[in-house]
Parts: C-alpha cells; structure tokens; sequence
C-alpha cells in the first residue's frame, strides 16, 4: 500500500512537470517565433479600451498564457508605451483567454489521447527538418502542446488508484468544504506553477476521478484566479513603478472578484450545480464565467483602477541625469573663441560618456540577451545625436567669427570627433544591437574562449574611450601617438581571435555556420566602433608632422 502511494505521489509529480515544461515550450515557442508581432498587434490596437480588452484575449488565446501577457505589458508599460488603464484592459482581455483556453484542455480528455502522440511527431518532425527560425519554433510549440496533452493522461493515469483511496477522498473532501483553505491552496498552487492553465487541470483530474466534488473544486478556482496574478506581481518588484501598477492591479480586480464569489459561493454552488455538464465542464465553465464578468465589470472603471494604482504607488522622485543634455554651449562665450572651444570640448567628453554608457548597455544585453536592456539602446542613440546636433552647431556659429590657425584647427578636431562619436553609436545602435537581437531570439550560444575574446575586445574600446577623450581634451602629441598604437594593438588581437576561430570554431553546417557569422560580424562591428574612436588621435598627430600619408609598405629602392 505505500508502495503504491508513493507510485501514486511520484507519477502525479511527473505529469504536473511535463505539464508545466509543455506550458513553457508552447509559451517560448510563440515568443521567440511571434513575440514582436503579438507585441505589435497589441501596441496597434491601444486606441480605445475595448479594441485593447479583444487584443488581451485574443493574445492570450494563442500564447496560451496570462502570464506571459503580464510580463509583456509589463514591459510595455516600463518604456511608457502604455499606461495602466489601456493596459489593465488589456490583461481583464488576457485572463478571459486564458480561461477559456484551460477550459478547452481540461474538456478534452478524449481528444489527449490521439492528438498527443501525433502532435509529438508531428512537432518533432517540424523541430527537425528545418533549421530556419520560425518552422524550428513551429515544431517547439507542437511538442509543447504534445507534452500537455501526455501529461493529462499521465495525471488521469497517476490519480486513478485514488478513485479507491477513501482516506485521500476524506482529506479533499474535507479541504473542499473549507472554503477558505481550499481557496488558499488554489492560490498557492497558481504562484508555486506559475500557471493557472496547470492549476485549473490539476484540479480537473480530481474531479475526473471523483476525488474532488464541483462545490469543493469552485473555491479552489477561485483560489487560483487570485494566485494568477501573484507571479507578475512578484517578478516586477525591482522595475519602475509604472511597471509595477499594472499586474497590482490586474490582481486587485481578480482578487476582489474572488474573494467576493468566495463570500458568496453558497448561494452561486446551486445555480453551478444546474448546468447542464459533467462536473469537470461545470468547474472549467464557472471559470470561464467568473473572468468574463470580472473583465466586463471592471473594463468600464480602468480609469478608477489607475488612479487608485497610483495612489498606492507613487511615482519615484529620480535623480536628475546629468547627461540628459548639454550643458556648457553658452552663446555668449562664442565672443571668446578660447573659452567656447573649452565649451564644446566638455560637451564632447560628456557626449562620449554616453557613448560609454550605450556602449555598456548593449554588453549587458549581450551577456543577459535582454530585449528589454537592448530597447533602452534607441533613446541612447537619440541623446548622442542630440549631443552631435548641437556641438556641431555650436562650432558652426563659432566658426563665423575671426579664428586664429589654432582655433580653426582645434574646432576641426572637436568636429570630426563628434562626428565620428556619432557614427560609433549607429554602429552600436543599427548593427551590432542588431547582432545581439539575432543571437538572444535564436539561441545562439559562443563558447567561453569565444566570450572571453569578445570581453577583451571590448576592454580595448572602453580604454581607448578614455584615452581618446583626454588626448582631444589636452590636445597631447604623444598620448595621441600611444591611442593610435591601441588601435594597431586592437587589429592584431583582432586577427588573432578571427584566425583562432577559422581554425576551430567555424566548422561544421547550418546552425554552426550560422553562430560563426555571427560571431565574426560583432567583432567587425567592434572593430568599426574602435575605429571611429580613435581617429580622436590623427588630427593631432597629423597638425605634428607625424602622420605618413600611406600605411602602405614602401617598395625596394622606392624613395621616402
């Protein structure tokens, strides 16, 4: 016998991991395939609350998770793209999607036990026959959908001998007429999933094999549809607080619904009891219902939810940014061409600390692969070329007035400079944060050697970043003639990585091939950002007499 309670204990646990790892596969697969055109769909359809509340559910209804729509709004509303009344509308939409997809699973016992194992094939088959992208995800999301479908029949399988088990009745039985303690571990079993579709069929399973009775399982839903809400909650603690208003109050709306249908619930059990279902359908049915009027109730007081939101989470007072803009370019200097060179001199050591700081950001997206890290790379870019626009000016006005030889050629260093400041952070923002992208939404992983000749790449710009600033700051012959070294020094590790990585890491087809040209096109890119940085050393070098006209090898017998 305790044998076959642990059998009974161990299978249960299996099928609610392969339930929850189907959940994942199905959810990663739409992601990386579809994630930017759901996204889209959503962000094109923000105009009013309605046309946003039908985007949430239908959303939903193909990703198949509410919370992967919280996390995504939740990323929408952090870089202001939406705000919490468009997008509460949003999520009551979601949850309504939800519902009704976990309804479908958990009403089609019958049709598991064919489509699963043709699914799987059918999955593994798409998975396999094709290394383009999306048909690779195609194939993830079927297995995804396979492995759901297996996991109902290996839960159903796992609880039939609890049909017999009149202890194990006993114990639900009695959990069940609490409501409030079956409400609580419908609620904590939503947060410990992280999915209320494998909470609602978990539930399913023990009505199926009448260890559970429909009055019992209602306040374990109605458990559940607070504890959804809990995991977006939870996982935007450190994010803004935009960011953080809309699943609070996704999970204000749902947990008053349900703790009001829990106070309730004797009096809605018998109009639940009268459907005409079985008992699973009854349960899945009642929570199809409980969201649809949570959604409709709540769809017209988004604004009231918003205002409520932002009572309870303020917006932070932020430290002002002191590279928000520049700062120094004062037009009454330019009477004085010494002291406005100064002027535009500090503007670009503080346009190339954005640079630094863009530069940064799209590294932490390559070591993390955050799209979201990488979004932050566009407002960067236009703070740099607001940097450029308006050191350029600046030089353009000054250049109006009598310069001495000096003057003209140390406002010629200061402009090509930004200039080329400007064109390193296109580099970044068109071009590698492109790389990046295509490296996190395909999975692409570099090897540790690899990794680690990308980071001292990238520690060569970061110095030749701080050297280049102070050689246009001091205008110093030798520290520009050491920054020119650099850059030989940065082509020859260069040549050595690319060398090193044709030798070894550029065989094999498809995939492997792919990874390589990737890996090969971001040290290009690094070597172009180097690049511009610095030519901060050659005005100086040249205005010194140093500079050869040609790095070209001279011939024998060719004169000097």
């Amino acid at each position: 016998m305790n044998d076959q309670g642990t059998l009974v204990i161990v299978n249960l646990l299996g099928g609610v991991a392969l339930l929850l790892w189907g959940v994942r596969m199905v959810r990663t697969g739409v992601m990386r395939a579809w994630g930017d055109r759901l996204r889209s769909f959503i962000e094109l359809r923000l105009g009013n609350r309605l046309s946003a509340f039908v985007a949430g559910g239908v959303a939903t209804a193909i990703l198949g998770s509410s919370t992967a729509m919280r996390l995504i709004l939740t990323g929408l509303a952090a870089s202001g793209a939406i705000g919490t009344a468009l997008g509460l509308a949003v999520l009551l939409g979601a949850d309504i999607g939800s519902a009704v997809v976990s309804s479908v699973f958990a009403s089609g016992s019958s049709f598991a036990l064919w489509a699963s194992p043709i699914l799987l094939f059918a999955g593994y088959v798409t998975f396999n026959a094709s290394s383009e992208f999306r048909p690779h995800n195609v194939g993830r999301i079927l297995i995804g959908f396979g492995l759901m479908l297996l996991s109902l029949q290996l839960i159903s399988t796992a609880t039939a001998p609890l049909k017999d088990a009149s202890l194990f009745h006993d114990v639900l039985a009695s959990v069940g007429n609490e409501p409030v303690l079956a409400f609580l571990l419908g609620a904590l079993m939503a947060w410990m999933f992280h999915s209320t579709l494998a909470a609602i069929l978990l539930v399913a399973s023990f009505l199926s094999n009448g260890s559970l009775e429909v009055a019992g399982a209602l306040s374990f839903i109605l458990g559940i549809n607070f504890g959804g809400g809990l995991p977006a909650v939870s996982s935007t603690f450190s994010l803004p607080p935009a960011a953080r208003r809309l699943p609070l109050g996704n999970l204000l709306c749902r947990g008053f619904m349900a703790i009001l249908a829990l106070a309730f619930l004797p009096h809605l059990t018998p109009f639940v009891m009268k459907m005409p279902f079985r008992p699973v359908e009854m349960t899945v049915a009642f929570h199809t219902i409980f969201n649809t009027v949570t959604g409709l109730l709540f769809l017209p007081l988004t604004g009231l939810v918003e205002r409520l939101m932002k009572r309870i989470i303020p917006d932070a007072e932020l430290d002002a940014d002191t590279l928000a803009k520049p700062r120094y370019l004062d037009a009454v200097a330019l009477g004085t061409p010494t002291v406005a060179l100064s002027n535009a001199v500090l503007e670009t050591v503080r346009m190339s600390e954005v640079l630094d700081r863009m530069f940064e950001t799209a590294l932490k997206a390559l070591r993390t692969g955050s799209l979201e890290t990488l979004k932050l790379l566009k407002g960067l870019d236009e703070r740099l070329n607001a940097y450029h626009t308006a050191v350029q000016s600046y030089i353009s006005d000054l250049a109006q007035r009598e310069l001495s030889p000096e003057e003209s050629r140390r406002a010629l260093e200061i402009t090509l400079y930004t200039s080329n400041l400007e064109h390193a952070g296109d580099v970044i923002h068109l071009n590698l944060a492109d790389r990046i992208k295509t490296k996190a939404k395909e999975s692409v992983a570099f090897s540790v050697e690899e990794q680690a000749s990308l980071d001292d790449l990238c520690l060569i710009i970061h110095e030749n970043l701080r050297i280049a600033t102070g050689v246009l700051s001091s205008g110093d012959v030798e520290g520009a003639k050491r920054l020119i070294a650099q850059k030989d020094a940065f082509r020859a590790l260069e040549n050595s990585v690319l060398d090193g990585h044709f030798r070894t890491g550029s065989r094999g087809s498809g995939k492997a091939l792919r990874r390589s040209a990737l890996y090969v096109d971001m040290i290009r890119d690094l070597h172009r950002i180097n690049s511009h940085i610095v030519s901060a050393g050659y005005p100086i070098v040249e205005a010194a007499g140093l500079l050869r006209g040609s790095r070209l090898r001279l011939e024998e017998g060719q004169p000097l």
